[in-house]
């Protein structure tokens, strides 16, 4: 049996001392321990204090809330599972049953933090800004039975356990990628995988658009990208792209769960979709076949060519118009028929191309070998090592760095070796290895303000539906939002592991095919 982590002794003491405090007053009948709330929410809150009362909702129960949107969908949620009406009552000074508050939360929770607090008579969240609001409606969502996620009226009861929880992130990027070009994926599909990301406080989406597979984005002074170089994908399937108009409704549709989309053009390497697109492109003019494999490193963008940093140009600034977000991504990854001196050069004059477009830069921390990245830039450690000087040094210079080893953090890799999706490069992955690590203290040289975040990368070789995707993401990106969120003195395997498995009835109500994995009990109604 594992030791109990420093948030369970500290419970304990607390406890103790309650029971003993209560013993000690003057006339006092019998001791009555304040309650402790559930071991359900994921992420873990920075505090949790139980007062011993029960809250119930009732069917006459209201809503108000200062952000519209936030209560529109926690009323949205809360109506179709309970059946009651709710009527939401947007910025009043009379608190509703469970009322959404832009004021009164304390100075510490920042801009995505909260407070909750939970009596026998209603609910309050407080917080800063939206994003807090809508965050401690996730926390608030989660210490509800799990039937409350059900699309179709289910008998309760909705009760809540007592007290107040205060809660705010370790790290400001808390991401996941998703992988579009080696298989195709419409909007509603990864509208719907948003959906599941928000649940547990995730605020960036990477989309990996373009690869030697396809091109996922319409270009419109390009415009064979889209129309030819994405009529494939891997195996050789129809493949498929969106539009501008797909994904500036992508885009909103994040913002409305606090999500910034961040978009990835993978230059100079992983490029065959485009180079087959347009000869101009290449060296020697000819176009490649376009390509359904799977094998990487082979392709290349011509780096002596002056229409290469146009056609860069272009695409980057079309991009760049369409994302609210601060980050574009540059991919910089796996460029094996680059040379050296060629991939310096490309990648200098690309970082000046996205700043010039008033975008910041990102990129996989390969990029970090042609010199530290301009200021305001990111890298994203995506290797299986836990050294890499490159990207120690570019942090020493003020990169900020993004984790996602992949032998940790990468939603592709198989949890074992029975596992039908997936591939094993970097490792197998289940629960505990994906939760075992620490992303501020990884990789040497790389610490504190250092690490911008942790990311859980599902690259699609051999993903094809919503079905796969859910199969691959739950139950790990769960535990690197954790990572990403809790503060690294609340990590304990066994509790997270209780956590975790309380989400099980939760996912099967809301029809998201979860692995269950054998390093979690899970509870009946998974």
């Amino acid at each position: 049996m594992s030791r109990p982590g420093p948030r369970r002794l500290l419970l304990v003491v607390l406890t103790v001392l309650g029971l003993v405090c209560a013993g000690l007053s003057a006339g006092a009948g019998p001791a009555a321990a304040a309650s402790a709330f559930p071991n359900t929410v994921v992420p873990v809150p920075v505090s949790e204090t139980g007062n011993g009362s029960t809250f119930t909702l009732p069917a006459g129960a209201t809503i108000t809330s200062d952000d519209a949107g936030t209560g529109g969908y926690l009323a949205g949620i809360l109506r179709a599972s309970t059946g009651y009406a709710l009527p939401l009552t947007v910025a009043t000074s009379s608190p509703g049953t469970i009322a959404l508050s832009l004021s009164g939360a304390p100075g510490t929770v920042g801009a995505e933090g909260y407070q909750l607090t939970v009596t026998a008579t209603g609910v309050l969240i407080q917080a800063q800004q939206p994003a807090g609001l809508f965050h401690g409606v996730q926390t608030l969502l989660q210490l509800l039975p799990g039937a409350v996620m059900s699309a179709s009226v289910r008998p309760g009861p909705w009760t809540v356990a007592g007290g107040t929880i205060l809660d705010y992130p370790r790290f400001g990027y808390r991401g996941a990628m998703l992988d579009l070009a080696r298989h195709f994926f419409t909007v509603a599909q990864v509208e719907r995988y948003i959906d599941e990301l928000a649940l547990y406080k995730i605020n960036y989406l990477h989309l990996h658009l373009s690869d030697d597979q396809g091109w996922r984005i319409a270009i419109n002074s390009w415009p064979n990208l889209a129309v030819y170089g994405g009529s494939t994908e891997v195996g050789g399937g129809a493949g498929g792209y969106w539009t501008q108009a797909d994904y500036s409704a992508v885009v909103a549709y994040a913002a409305s769960r606090f999500m910034t989309v961040v978009p990835e053009i993978d230059i100079p390497g992983h490029t065959n979709a485009a180079l087959a697109s347009y000869a101009s492109l290449n060296c020697d003019g000819v176009v490649p076949s376009r390509y359904t494999g799977t094998n990487v490193g082979f392709s290349s963008l011509c780096v002596p060519l002056p229409l290469t940093y146009t056609f860069v140009d272009q695409v980057l600034g079309e991009l760049a118009a369409l994302t609210p977000g601060p980050y574009l991504h540059i991919g910089g990854d796996e460029a094996s028929s680059t040379s050296a001196a060629d991939y310096a050069t490309f990648v200098d004059k690309v970082e000046r191309i996205v700043i010039a477009h008033g975008k910041s830069v990102m990129g996989w921390h390969d990029i970090t070998d042609a010199g530290t990245p301009p200021a305001g830039a990111q890298a994203q450690f995506w290797d299986t090592t836990t050294s890499d000087p490159a990207l120690a040094a570019a942090a020493a210079d003020g990169t900020k760095v993004v984790m996602s080893p992949a032998n940790h953090a990468y939603l592709d890799m198989k949890y074992n070796h029975r596992t039908k999706l997936g591939q094993t490069w970097a490792g197998l992955v289940d629960v505990d290895t994906a939760y075992g690590w620490d992303p501020g203290d990884y990789l040497t040289g790389v610490t504190g303000s250092e690490v911008a975040g942790v990311e859980g990368p599902l690259w699609t070789e051999t993903i094809v539906t919503s079905a796969d995707i859910d199969y691959m993401a739950f139950p790990r990106l769960p535990a690197l939002a954790e990572l990403g969120w809790s503060p690294w003195s609340t990590h304990d395997q066994t509790a997270f592991a209780a956590r975790l498995g309380a989400q099980g009835p939760r996912w099967k109500t809301m029809g998201v095919n979860y692995y269950h994995s054998t390093q979690i009990s899970w509870p009946a109604g998974s």
